[in-house]
């Protein structure tokens, strides 16, 4: 079964929850061309960070399957795609979780989740997280997470304030 995986973190603090440094945040992108298929280990995901520390610029990478705070499963011929919520602590609090979703060959589905943290003593700034995974199922055109709208979305963003 052929699963492409990209992984797109944005981590901000209170400093860029307005004014221009939270334009550049909110205009930063959900998706990425894929990278070449010799730059990316086999197997692995693609994984894009973009942080308020260098001014929301995207820092590509990769990271191995068991890393990814996903599960991902064949279901027949669908792949079953569901995200974690990691860590427990944070905010937002998510009482009900929305169900798997099970991709057939072709479709791809973008899942948003947000997160608030502060430091174990309270004495920084909130800091944020907002993960975004793009998972298809089946082969896939290197710019299928800029170029085509998903065929799932699921948005587990919630209030952080």
């Amino acid at each position: 079964m052929e699963i492409t995986v990209q992984w797109v973190r944005t981590s901000w603090t209170k400093r860029s929850r307005g004014g221009p440094a939270a334009t550049r945040r909110n205009a930063a992108p959900l998706g990425f061309p894929l990278p070449e298929p010799s730059d990316l280990p086999d197997g692995f995901a693609h994984v894009v960070r973009m942080s308020e520390d260098t001014d929301f610029a995207p820092r590509p990478g990769h990271q191995p399957p068991h890393a990814l705070p996903l599960d991902l499963r064949a279901d027949g011929s669908r792949l079953r795609v569901h995200a974690h919520v990691v860590p427990r602590a944070s905010l937002p609090p998510r009482s009900r979780r929305p169900p798997a979703v099970r991709l057939a060959p072709g479709q791809w589905v973008r899942w948003h989740l947000n997160y608030r943290y502060s430091s174990a003593l309270g004495i920084r700034d909130w800091s944020y997280w907002l993960d975004t995974f793009n998972i298809a199922h089946g082969p896939v055109a290197r710019d299928l997470f800029v170029a085509h709208p998903p065929t799932f979305t699921v948005d587990e963003r919630g209030p952080t304030r």
